[in-house]
C-alpha cells in the first residue's frame, strides 16, 4: 500500500523515559505538559499535573522516590536517572516488552544496538560511563545491580538509540527509548520525521513513498542546518557510522561560501578568483573571511544555550560583504538574533530576522520540515501581535501546508496553536 505524505507511519510510546532535569520544576514529569503543577510529596523533586499523573507514574517513580530524596540537595544526571529505570524495568520482566513496526514484526530492549566493542574502545563514552555508574551505585543503595558488561550494553543502547523528546517548539525537554522506531535509519536527506505529542512519538511521512519498507525510510538523527563534514563528525562520534547519503555525496555549494565583493555571486575562500566574474580574490579578503568566521564561530558556540541579542547583531555586521547569505554560520547567526528577539520581546526585531532566517530554513531543512513549518507559525504570530493581519495570514497558511504534514489536524500545534491564530489571521484581514 502506497504511503501519502503526512500520514502516521508508527505511533509509539517510551520503554524507558526522563524527563530532562533543568525543566523539572516546569513541566510534568509524566506527561511533559507545561502550567500549574503539584510537586510530588515524597521526593519533593519532580512535579505532576494532579494527581492522575501522579498515580500513572507511580510504578514507575515509586522505585526512584526514597533515592531521590535520600540524594537532595544534589540533582542526578539524566543519563544516570534513565540508566536507573531501565534497570529496574528490566529486572521486573520488561525486557519482555515487545514494540511492533509492522504487523509480525517488533523489537525487544535487547533486540537494540548496543554498539559494545565501539563504546569500549571510545575513551570519552568510557569516562562518562565511569561516572555514571559511580552515581548509579550511590543513588540506588541497597539494588543489586547487573555486572559491569550488562550495564556497559545498557549504556550503549541507551546512547546509540535514544530520542531526545522535544516540547511542540521543537526544544528537548526529554530524552526516551523507543523501541519499534529504532529500526529506522538516518539519512541526511529524510523522507519522514519524528515529532511528540507529550512522550508518544510520532514517525510521519515527508513525502510520498511506494510502499511501508523500513529499508527505505529514513530519519535524520541529527540536526541537518550543518556542514558535511560537521555532520560526519556528529555522527561518527555517537552514533559510529558514517552517512553515505545523496546530500552527504553531493557538493556543498553554500555552506562555507563567501559572498563575491564584485558580483555578489558564491565564492570559495579557497579559490583564485571568483569563477562567476573571475575577480582575484584578495590576500586581505581572504584573511578578512577567516577572521570574521572564527569570531562567529566563537560565539555561536557561547550562545549555544542562551542567544544573545547585541552579540549576534555584531557578528551579522561583521559578516557583511564577506559571507553568503546562505553561509551556516551566517544562518546560525541570524537565527540566534531571531531566538533572542524573541525571549526580549522585541517583535519588530523578531519579524526582521524571521523573515531573513526563512530562505536558510528552507534551503537545509527544505519546505516540508517541522522547524520550517514553526517558523512560518512564529512569524504569524508575531506579525498578528504587530497588527499585520494580511503578512500574518500568509505565513500561517504556509505553517498550515507543512504543519498537515508534518504534524498532523490531531497534533494539540496544530489543533491549539495554529489553528486559531489562522482563524484571527482571517477575521482580522477582512476588517
Amino acid at each position: 500500500m502506497q504511503i501519502k505524505k503526512g500520514d502516521c507511519l508508527i505511533s509509539s510510546k517510551p520503554f524507558a523515559y526522563v524527563l530532562s532535569s533543568k525543566h523539572k520544576d516546569n513541566h510534568c514529569d509524566y506527561c511533559f505538559k507545561s502550567g500549574k503543577l503539584l510537586k510530588c510529596s515524597g521526593c519533593q523533586y519532580v512535579y505532576y499535573c494532579d494527581r492522575s499523573c501522579q498515580k500513572e507514574s507511580w510504578s514507575v517513580h515509586k522505585s526512584e522516590c526514597i533515592n531521590l530524596k535520600r540524594i537532595a540537595p544534589r540533582t542526578i544526571p539524566d543519563a544516570a536517572r534513565l540508566m536507573a529505570r531501565i534497570i529496574v524495568k528490566l529486572q521486573k520482566g520488561g525486557g519482555d516488552e515487545k514494540d511492533y513496526y509492522a504487523k509480525n514484526a517488533y523489537r525487544k530492549f535487547k533486540d537494540l544496538m548496543s554498539h559494545y566493542t565501539d563504546i569500549k574502545n571510545d575513551p570519552k563514552r568510557i569516562e562518562h560511563f565511569v561516572s555514571l555508574c559511580q552515581v548509579l551505585e550511590d543513588f540506588m543503595e541497597g539494588t543489586t545491580l547487573p555486572n559491569s558488561a550488562e550495564i556497559l550494553g545498557l549504556y550503549g543502547r541507551i546512547c546509540v538509540n535514544s530520542y531526545n523528546i522535544l516540547d511542540p517548539d521543537m526544544n528537548s525537554i526529554g530524552v526516551g527509548i523507543y523501541l519499534g522506531p529504532s529500526v529506522i535509519d538516518h539519512s541526511c536527506k529524510p523522507n519522514a520525521v519524528a515529532v511528540f505529542e507529550g512522550t508518544t512519538i510520532l514517525i510521519r511521512a515527508l513525502e510520498d513513498i511506494p510502499r511501508l519498507d523500513w529499508s527505505q525510510i529514513h530519519i535524520s538523527y541529527i540536526d541537518v542546518l550543518n556542514t558535511t563534514s560537521t555532520r560526519c563528525t556528529e555522527l561518527q562520534n555517537t552514533y559510529y557510522f558514517l552517512c553515505e547519503c545523496e546530500r552527504c555525496k553531493d557538493p556543498e555549494t553554500y555552506a562555507t561560501a563567501a559572498i563575491c565583493s564584485s558580483c555578489e555571486s558564491t565564492c570559495d575562500i579557497k579559490e583564485e578568483s571568483c569563477r562567476k566574474c573571475a575577480k582575484k580574490i584578495s590576500s586581505a579578503f581572504k584573511e578578512k573571511f577567516k577572521e570574521v568566521s572564527e569570531f562567529t564561530a566563537h560565539h555561536l558556540e557561547t550562545m549555544k544555550n542562551v542567544a544573545y541579542l547585541d552579540i549576534s547583531k555584531t557578528c551579522l555586521n561583521k559578516q557583511k560583504g564577506l559571507l553568503h547569505p546562505l553561509n551556516i554560520q551566517h544562518v546560525r547567526t541570524i537565527e540566534s538574533a531571531f531566538d533572542a528577539s524573541v525571549n526580549l520581546g522585541y517583535w519588530e526585531d523578531a519579524e526582521t530576522f524571521g523573515i531573513e532566517l526563512l530562505p536558510g530554513y528552507l534551503h537545509y531543512y527544505g519546505e516540508i520540515h517541522p522547524l520550517t513549518g514553526i517558523l512560518y507559525l512564529m512569524l504569524g504570530k508575531i506579525q498578528l501581535h504587530l497588527d499585520k493581519p494580511k503578512s500574518a495570514l500568509d505565513m500561517l497558511t504556509k505553517a498550515d501546508k507543512i504543519l498537515r504534514i508534518t504534524h498532523g489536524e490531531k497534533h494539540s500545534l496544530f489543533k491549539e496553536n495554529l489553528k486559531p491564530l489562522l482563524c484571527q489571521a482571517i477575521v482580522e484581514s477582512q476588517q
